[in-house]
């Protein structure tokens, strides 16, 4: 008796890794060959379009299919290696126990939401069925029921985790409380109707913002408070919410954010990241400060390449940050400088947020690539001024200048690296390849110039690369479409117009619309972060900044860089946290380190918003 009680947990551990290895065999796999077909059919459709001239009339429509079945299972993908954002910073003060019971709550909410999906998902796989699309002729249900396997995915990995981590009575108190909350709220649905907009504090404040400081993902918060509105206020189909998330992930535009999530990944492995910082060090290494210059201009270059800010960090801070502390530096010092000059970058195109605003406002990309220039190097400049009253002192006895031979080594070897940024918007602005391909060509030039310039790709980091990429934008589309859901039933309620006309109405005109716009969006950024903010607030307030004559791609570059810098900034920055992580530093050695940083960028903040040559000079 005693060994069959020994085997019975053994047994069941055995249960839960032969789940973990068929879902990474079901999601792993697929999703990374997804990532290599959509590269390979969007390069396609440049080579045919602009070489060849005989375009290719399916290959946009047979990408936006698979988009949304590599967005839907790389979620999948995030959730089981936890890699969703959200808040941790309040459930991390918990204790133990308090925090573990937490985390199963979040558990049981994230399989609340994804089964609440089903239903609608199903209807709206039927009503797309009957839908054909004009090249191809395929049902639309086929592109569409990504998103009910998806929810099914990711409830069978919740019911998993519960049943692999959580005790029963923490999950069944966890689920009664859930069962509870549900049913008082429907038994005064009547009482909550006739609250009107009212609701919409008690369900996209109150029970996002009780959701998100639980540590649930902010995604599913967003999703989950948009079905409970819905259901509970109205009388509209929960359909729509599985329609709108669709509409907002299927955005073809949104295609470059998981392509360029891989480029950022490709360029650190294949060894441009590092001749470019190579070549700064080199340059100005050997002045006071001239690392922590070096590494400025190092995210300056590589923030164009990549548009991911943790690709950006990961690629640069393993070059330059062991040089740096042996010249004194301190990893807090370091951090807050990596930090800040994320925040800084926000602007520099390709961004993934540059792209995101343009996707849901219809603000030109091309022209917010233009725009996104100059705002950062004001950033840069602010960072600078602070890295040299930081380091005036520095002794640099001990560093050796470079030669003039050696700087010239190091230019010569870095400059197909260099040349990267340039080829990429040369691209777009001269027409060969739209925002969304460009990021294809980028990918092939990188893989070219990597295998036969810096020889440095190891072929075994390719499928961990490419699953990656899928769990990071799978990530961020999920809040994308969760967050135009939320956006929809914003809009449905009146509060868009209210929302314009009060901002309309702040003392001081256009003056007064921009300081309150780049306050709300610090906050904004810090809480939320920078893509979801974008989504819900972008629809409703450039229709107001267009009215009170600011300039789009001014108003943007406010918006991006206020949200940068709330997004890096302790303690909810989440942008922050990575920081810490990438240069290996506790947060508590960088938290007070980063506030000259952050100021001197919020000075740059006020000098852009209140000049706009700086975004619109160039266009």
């Amino acid at each position: 008796m005693h060994a069959t009680a020994e085997a019975a947990p053994r047994e069941r551990a055995a249960a839960f890794v032969a789940f973990e290895r068929l879902l990474t065999v079901l999601t792993d796999w697929p999703a990374a060959a997804l990532v290599l077909v959509e590269t390979g059919i969007l390069l396609a459709g440049v080579i045919w379009r602009y070489v060849l001239d005989a375009p290719l009339t399916w290959s946009d429509e047979l990408a936006s299919i698979l988009f949304l079945w590599l967005a839907m299972l790389g979620a999948v993908i995030a959730l089981r290696r936890g890699e969703h954002m959200r808040l941790t910073t309040l459930v991390n003060l918990m204790p133990p126990r308090a925090r573990a019971w937490v985390e199963t709550l979040v558990t049981c909410t994230v399989a609340l939401f994804c089964a609440a999906l089903l239903a609608p998902s199903y209807e709206h796989f039927q009503d797309q069925w009957v839908v054909t699309t004009p090249a191809l002729e395929w049902h639309d249900g086929v592109r569409v029921a990504a998103i009910g396997v998806g929810a099914l995915l990711m409830l069978l990995i919740c019911l998993v985790r519960l049943a692999e981590r959580a005790g029963w009575r923490d999950a069944l108190a966890c689920v009664a409380l859930l069962a509870l909350l549900g049913f008082g709220l429907a038994s005064i649905k009547p009482a909550l109707v006739q609250l009107g907009n009212v609701n919409l504090l008690i369900f996209f404040v109150g029970l996002v913002g009780v959701m998100v400081a639980l540590a649930l993902p902010i995604g599913f918060a967003f999703g989950l408070a948009t079905l409970a509105y819905l259901a509970l206020t109205t009388g509209t189909p929960l359909t729509i919410v599985v329609s709108r998330m669709d509409e907002g992930m299927s955005h073809l535009i949104l295609l470059s954010v998981p392509l360029f999530v891989f480029l950022g990944a490709l360029i650190a492995a294949t060894g441009l990241a590092r001749a470019m910082v190579d070549f700064l060090a080199a340059l100005i290494g050997h002045l006071r400060g001239g690392l922590q210059y070096v590494l400025l201009g190092a995210m300056y270059l590589v923030s164009g390449i990549s548009g991911s800010k943790a690709a950006d960090m990961a690629a640069v801070a393993p070059a330059l940050f062991p040089e740096m502390e042996k010249r004194g530096a301190k990893g807090g010092d370091l951090v807050a400088l990596l930090s800040a000059s994320g925040a800084m970058s926000e602007t520099i195109p390709p961004s993934l947020v540059l792209i995101t605003i343009g996707a849901v406002t219809g603000v030109s990309i091309s022209a917010l690539f233009t725009g996104g220039l100059m705002p950062a190097v004001v950033g840069m400049i602010a960072l600078a001024v602070v890295v040299w009253w930081q380091t005036r002192h520095e002794d640099m006895s001990g560093v050796r200048r470079a030669s003039r031979r050696e700087k010239w080594r190091a230019f010569w070897i870095a400059l197909p690296a260099l040349a990267l940024p340039i080829v990429i918007r040369t691209v777009v602005v001269e027409g060969v390849a739209t925002a969304t391909e460009v990021s294809t060509v980028g990918v092939a030039y990188t893989i070219v110039v990597g295998l036969l310039v810096y020889r440095q790709f190891d072929w075994k980091r390719a499928l961990p690369m490419l699953v990656e990429t899928a769990s990071l934008s799978g990530a961020i589309l999920l809040i994308i479409g969760c967050a135009t859901a939320m956006a929809w039933a914003l809009t449905q309620s009146g509060f868009s117009n209210t929302l314009v006309e009060w901002m309309k109405a702040v003392p001081g005109g256009q003056v007064g619309f921009m300081v309150v716009s780049l306050l709300a969006f610090v906050v904004l950024g810090s809480v939320l972060e920078g893509i979801p903010a974008i989504v819900l607030f972008g629809p409703l307030l450039f229709p107001a900044a267009r009215a009170l004559g600011v300039h789009e791609v001014h108003y943007a570059m406010v918006v991006i860089f206020a949200m940068g810098l709330g997004l890096f900034a302790p303690p909810f920055g989440v942008g922050f946290y990575v920081a810490c992580a990438i240069g290996k530093v506790p947060p508590d050695q960088a938290i007070w380190r980063v506030w000259p940083h952050l100021g001197a960028l919020f000075v740059a903040l006020l000098v852009i918003a209140a000049l706009e040559w700086f975004s619109t000079g160039f266009l």
